[in-house]
């Protein structure tokens, strides 16, 4: 436990779908972790109740809020939601996070030093020295090593873990990444955000992590949520090119 300046107003968005074994339990280490956290639940209608256990725990704890979203539609919409709420709400440090207890609340202590140090975005990373994986199978560490290789070179970004989704913002840098223009999703959202910082000029930081194996539940990740974020990786990468190779179209002989 660490104790916050209190000038520093933070808010953890935790997106769930399904995610009633776990909520709880995350937002009691988040607390424990950094008392004065406030922490936002944005819940896209969980079948399984999470909804309902998000205004429990509002009800009983001021630092809990949730926003109820009518349907599932993916995690970078569920993130957008969150940042809005934050900014309309006057908070300064805005975190993205997990519910399911893959991102330890002893690490966020870790990410708010780094931005009250001056960061402007803060990555918590499972491939620096110092960070770590438990419980993956060997498949599953070496398609998120590949991942994250192909999306630095092809994106020309120098940082170890650009689709980790646990992370800090200094919010009055986040209206400077046109979030209204945010098409992505799952890993393809991370990739999305970091390159856009980047090519923002904010300073971005990374600090270690452990990231751990979901508690309970099943797992968010697809086949077609790898996919998306390969052919948007390289859209991005080549659409530079783009308007060069039209202009050239265009010469006369």
């Amino acid at each position: 436990m660490t104790d916050r300046s209190p000038a520093m107003r933070t808010l953890v968005c935790l997106p769930t779908y399904d995610e009633v074994e776990n909520l709880a339990n995350a937002v009691a280490r988040i607390h424990l972790a950094e008392p004065g956290a406030h922490v936002l639940v944005i819940d896209d209608s969980s079948p399984d109740g999470t909804g309902e256990l998000a205004d429990a725990l509002a009800s009983r704890d001021a630092r809990v809020a949730v926003l109820h979203r009518t349907e599932k539609d993916g995690l970078g919409r569920a993130y957008l939601a969150g940042f809005g709420w934050g900014l309309d709400h006057g908070y300064e440090c805005i975190v993205e996070m997990d519910a399911d207890g893959s991102h330890r609340a002893a690490d966020l202590p870790r990410l708010l030093d780094a931005l009250e140090e001056g960061a402007d975005l803060v990555l918590g990373s499972r491939w620096m020295r110092g960070g770590a994986v438990d419980g993956w199978a060997l498949h599953r560490l070496l398609l998120s090593r590949a991942g994250n290789r192909y999306a630095r070179l092809m994106l020309g970004l120098p940082y170890r873990d650009v689709t980790g989704g646990f992370r800090a913002f200094r919010a009055g840098r986040l209206q400077r990444l046109d979030l209204s223009s945010v098409r992505s999703e799952g890993y393809c959202f991370q990739i999305d955000l970091v390159r856009r910082a980047h090519a923002a000029g904010l300073r971005v930081v990374e600090v270690p992590i452990t990231f751990v194996e979901r508690e309970h539940g099943v797992s968010k990740m697809s086949g077609g949520i790898v996919l998306e974020a390969l052919w948007s990786v390289t859209r991005w990468a080549l659409a530079p090119r783009r308007p060069a190779a039209a202009r050239a179209r265009r010469r006369p002989a």
